[in-house]
């Protein structure tokens, strides 16, 4: 391509809506250009880098047997009232009527689409496993669109699924899955984890894993082990707990579901006792002289608009994807004063645990403390010497709450769990029968008995790629691409458009490298080279080639972009086998 003729309109100044680094440098580099919020238009730098991700996904895809198909984005709404989802989905799920009154939705995903096409085409166990593929545009209504293409409302996004007889032929088309997602994510050039997930309004009845591009700049918390390969995200990671978890006078050393021991015998019965004005964990600690895991902080949840109470200790940070999980509700917010008046017959931070009436789900570390002190369920009042098993059931017991920085991983007791930040680029998860049950796609066995498929579904953000690799790729001056993803492999550029000799070179090593099939950007331009060398490090082409005075002599100046290296100069007729070496080089450091 020729720089003169192409529409790559860059910019110098920073964009002011753009708060990500990606989002200003896909912007000032003329990739994107925003439609309305949340939407964007691929100029053709963008197009090409967004064509070469697709290429990669497609190619990966393909290697696992599966096979590509193009679904349609208009959706019938009552397949997803079939489904369930309807609702489960909220405000983010694009609603339209046709002409005809019909309601319609724009598909934000295609598990409905994908489950009734194959109840539809495959009956018997013979045409098993199957797995189907597309790479297709989807529409999110975000209630806040940010960070240009890492949170958009519409976005292209690669979606597998997978129709198997059984849970082992499922398994082995995960790992497949599982494998392929790391290749695809390794030949982008990023540095990333596979971290046990949640599976979110997605479902499903088996495991499930997000890949995470590791970057500062990611919204989401990513918990990993220092010592093994333990990583999950904020909502499904676990910790062992740290020393400071014994709380008053130690954990209790028998089941959490016993019955009173030596040790609950020898803790006084409850004492309440004036705590005016003091609201929070905080207050207490200050007023007290206590710490936060020797206090029990009970928090009252509207679940589907029933009450329930959640006890977490004081000194720890509520996870309420668990809690809402753990319900099985599809929506879970706080209690207002009210309700909590109602539900506890106290203000808002005086609710314990003792006596309540609504449900109770009470974390691990809760359940495992000797004694505690809670609230009184009376405004201005809190309880000494709070026993669980003794002064509130402990009927329902699990992990409610955020794992830390620190404690020893779950997985081998040995290494310290540390929060990271990360990207989510991919995701797969073991539906099971949750969509083929609910949309009625069966198939015969070998004997003739009618069973639902057994589902997987596999995930990629295509557009948020290019975001994420941006993120982690980047210096001052510009993007940093991968060979395999950047728009032109190799930008020449010669110094003076006015130098016939210049031109001249410039001109037959273009011509050269197009046709050994490499893809080069040539800047014919007639701009001075300031602004040349300013737009080449913008938009970030892995190698760039400078034909300046030094071609008099033969010469050319060789620079790898990003590589910390100066430029060096090499003999102009050398120059093509060179960037062919290289490119073969460069490919195999990435897959």
């Amino acid at each position: 391509m020729r720089q003169q003729t192409m529409l790559m309109p860059t910019m110098r100044d920073t964009p002011a809506d753009a708060e990500a680094v990606s989002h200003r440098m896909l912007v000032k580099g003329g990739f994107i250009r925003q439609l309305s919020a949340g939407v964007y238009s691929f100029l053709p730098l963008g197009r090409r880098v967004l064509r070469n991700v697709e290429r990669i996904v497609r190619e990966e895809m393909e290697r696992t047997g599966a096979q590509e198909v193009l679904l349609p984005a208009m959706q019938p709404a009552d397949l997803w009232r079939q489904s369930g989802r309807y609702e489960v989905y909220g405000p983010e799920l694009v609603r339209l009527r046709d002409r005809g009154d019909r309601e319609i939705v724009l598909g934000p995903t295609h598990e409905e689409v994908i489950t009734d096409l194959i109840g539809q085409e495959v009956s018997t166990y013979r045409k098993l496993p199957v797995t189907l593929f597309q790479i297709q545009t989807k529409f999110r209504d975000e209630r806040r669109p940010r960070f240009g293409l890492l949170r958009g409302r519409e976005f292209v996004m690669k979606d597998a699924y997978s129709f198997s007889a059984d849970w082992e032929s499922l398994d082995a088309t995960y790992r497949a899955m599982y494998d392929a997602y790391h290749r695809i994510f390794e030949r982008c050039g990023l540095a990333f984890r596979a971290v046990e997930a949640d599976a979110g309004a997605i479902g499903g009845e088996g495991g499930t894993h997000e890949f995470m591009a590791i970057a500062a700049s990611g919204e989401d918390d990513v918990v990993v082990c220092s010592h093994c390969e333990y990583a999950a995200n904020m909502e499904k990671a676990a910790g062992r707990g740290t020393a400071a978890g014994a709380g008053l006078g130690g954990t209790r050393e028998s089941s959490v579901h016993g019955a009173a021991d030596e040790a609950e015998e020898a803790v006084p019965g409850m004492e309440k006792f004036h705590t005016p004005k003091l609201h929070s964990i905080a207050d207490l600690e200050a007023a007290l002289g206590i710490r936060g895991d020797e206090l029990i902080k009970t928090l009252i949840f509207m679940a589907d608009g029933k009450p329930v109470a959640v006890l977490v200790r004081g000194d720890r940070t509520l996870n309420e994807t668990k809690v809402k999980n753990a319900l099985g509700a599809n929506e879970l917010e706080l209690a207002d004063g009210g309700t909590v008046l109602a539900a506890t017959g106290a203000a808002i931070g005086f609710a314990g645990p003792a006596g309540l009436r609504i449900p109770l789900l009470v974390d691990l570390e809760v359940a495992a403390m000797r004694r505690g002190v809670a609230g009184a369920n009376e405004t201005d009042y809190h309880i000494r010497h709070v026993v669980p098993g003794r002064d509130f059931p402990l009927s329902v017991v699990g992990d409610y709450r955020n794992a830390e920085e620190g404690e020893a991983c779950p997985n081998c007791a040995q290494g310290a769990l540390q929060v990271i930040r990360g990207i989510e680029i991919g995701h797969v998860f073991k539906l099971g029968t949750k969509y083929s049950e609910s949309l009625n796609a069966r198939f015969t066995d070998a004997g003739g008995e009618s069973h639902p498929f057994i589902m997987g579904c596999y995930g990629i953000g295509v557009t948020r790629l290019l975001s994420a690799v941006i993120e982690q790729r980047h210096d001052d001056n510009g993007m940093l691409w991968p060979v395999g993803l950047a728009p032109f492999q190799v930008h020449v550029i010669p110094v003076s458009h006015q130098d016939a000799a210049q031109m001249e070179a410039a001109n037959r090593l273009y011509e050269q490298l197009r046709s050994d099939g490499v893809e080069a950007l040539l800047d014919d331009r007639s701009e001075r080279l300031g602004v040349k060398l300013k737009d080449a490090d913008l938009i970030g082409i892995p190698l760039r080639i400078v034909i300046g005075r030094g071609i008099a002599d033969g010469q050319v100046e060789w620079k790898e972009r990003g590589s910390g290296e100066p430029a060096v100069n090499i003999a102009a007729e050398d120059a093509g086998a060179a960037v062919r070496k290289w490119l073969d080089a460069a490919r195999q450091s990435l897959g």
